[in-house]
């Protein structure tokens, strides 16, 4: 860590409260995925839209197919959040049954793990062997001596596939929401596209600067970061959108 002296005040508040340690830093990945994939997603789809349809019926087809790509983008998402966190845990409890087995069926070559692993630290043989001793004296404190170190997990921070199902559809839903808005308004196409795309530059630079609350990064570069990806995205879909209605 960086000398105190030299972080900022808030720096300083994020470090001495550990805020990375909480659920809201622990989430903060499901977080901004959700809500920058569901507004990139709406923004590209949107500008596809916009240069394959009829200008007659382009309000009443991003209307109806936002909604559509919003629901089933949110239903997706949370899905692959659950499977995904679920797989882990999965795989990772397999990994400590097999680390059980082996200090129960071969103590001696995970004795001589700890004795590599304590040797690759710098201390001493006769410092090792007291150290080994003392964490060989209870299986309990073996195994989760071997999940730490060996296989670098701790059980008790594992991801909760249900809650991250919710944080990752929401999140999804938040995102999709601002670039849509206007289409659900009464108001005319170019309007409808003008405020879309306002309100989609505002909500990427937000997402952005939002995320720096557990990041302490600069607010501005890491708003500017995503806001360029937004436009990168809306400028491949609307490319693509207009591709197509040439071609078809």
């Amino acid at each position: 860590m960086k000398n105190d002296k030299s972080l900022s005040p808030k720096q300083l508040r994020n470090y001495h409260n550990e805020l990375w340690h909480t659920p809201q830093g622990k989430a903060i990945r499901e977080i901004v995925f959700g809500m920058n994939d569901g507004l990139i997603s709406m923004i590209g789809f949107i500008a596809g839209l916009i240069g394959a349809v009829e200008a007659s019926k382009e309000i009443f087809t991003i209307r109806i197919g936002g909604i559509a790509e919003l629901i089933a983008g949110s239903i997706s998402m949370a899905l692959g959040a659950y499977l995904s966190t679920k797989s882990q845990i999965e795989f990772f409890s397999e990994e400590i049954e097999r680390e059980k087995h082996e200090i129960k069926y071969d103590p001696q070559r995970e004795k001589q793990e700890l004795v590599d692993i304590y040797k690759g630290y710098g201390f001493l043989d006769e410092e090792v062997e007291m150290i080994v001793n003392r964490i060989t004296s209870s299986e309990k404190m073996w195994l989760n001596f071997m999940i730490k170190e060996e296989l670098g997990l701790i059980e008790e921070r594992f991801d909760n596939p249900v809650n991250n199902a919710l944080i990752m559809g929401i999140s999804f839903v938040i995102g999709s929401l601002p670039p849509l808005i206007p289409y659900l308004l009464p108001i005319e196409s170019r309007s409808a596209f003008i405020s879309s795309i306002l309100l989609s530059i505002i909500s990427l630079f937000l997402i952005g600067a939002g995320k720096t609350k557990v990041t302490n990064k600069s607010i501005f570069k890491s708003g500017l970061e995503v806001l360029m990806l937004g436009i990168i995205a809306s400028t491949i879909g609307f490319t693509i959108g207009h591709l197509f209605s040439y071609l078809l």
